[in-house]
């Protein structure tokens, strides 16, 4: 198994819909011990009873606006886990409203915020991580990522903006982190129906583009992606650091 022996950390699993929990039955099944975190607004019952079904999985919660929050899950994590080999960034959030209105009207306070918890707090975990000497040796972290980061995306608006700059913070932490071992890529993922895309105007019609255009002719599950975050966290990817992998069923390729 590819994970067999390792110590994941899925960080922002909501519900049995989110690419977080495909990526979490992905690394359970490749053989890792999986430790989840939730946003500190979480029905927290509701999360004990998903992660449930990975035996031994435990959930932290994390504010991923809070430094503060982040260093104190992380320590939580480590004094009951010891040093890890993966953490996934699945976390982002833009005011419902910088979503529904033109990209123009984007509030000041809602681009910072889009920014701050879908960007910032990748570079808050990487830095808190390294600081308390959370990553075992030859760690990797992934993050995930959308299309509309690098193309205009009618309604993604100020999240494309924020991707775009998770994307930028990719590359300049495998950068940095590479001086210690430490690999880190994202994951542009098609679309899926998650929680979260609920919030994305007309986000139906996207998919039937994607299974219209993309060059396999459907859309792509939250296990595949999964799968692919299983293969960033494992050996068999140790020479690849500060990429973005389209797991899109070649969506993104198509010139028309």
């Amino acid at each position: 198994m590819l994970l067999e022996g390792k110590k994941v950390v899925i960080m922002g699993i909501r519900n049995k819909w989110s690419i977080a929990w495909g990526a979490a039955q992905s690394a359970y099944e490749n053989g890792a011990q999986v430790i989840f975190t939730h946003n500190t607004l979480e029905n927290e019952e509701k999360i004990k009873e998903l992660i449930a079904e990975i035996p031994g999985a435990k959930s932290f919660p994390c504010d991923a606006g809070s430094d503060e929050s982040i260093r104190t899950c992380l320590e939580e994590i480590k004094k009951e886990y010891g040093k890890v080999d993966g953490i996934l960034h699945s976390i982002a959030h833009a005011n419902t409203a910088d979503l529904r209105n033109d990209f123009v009207l984007t509030s000041r306070d809602g681009f910072a915020h889009a920014c701050d918890i879908s960007s910032y707090s990748l570079v808050a975990v990487a830095r808190i991580a390294k600081e308390i000497d959370l990553f075992n040796e030859n760690a990797s972290m992934v993050a995930f990522t959308y299309y509309g980061a690098e193309k205009a995306i009618e309604g993604y608006n100020v999240m494309g903006v924020a991707k775009a700059a998770l994307e930028a913070s990719i590359r300049y932490l495998a950068m940095d982190l590479g001086k210690e071992g430490i690999r880190v890529n994202g994951i542009s993922a098609g679309p899926i129906k998650t929680l979260s895309a609920k919030g994305i105007k007309d986000f139906g019609t996207i998919l039937d583009v994607v299974e219209e255009k993309a060059a396999l002719h459907k859309n792509v599950t939250t296990r595949q992606v999964g799968d692919a975050t299983s293969f960033l966290f494992s050996s068999m990817s140790s020479a690849i650091t500060g990429e973005i992998i389209h797991v899109d069923n070649g969506y993104s390729i198509m010139g028309v």
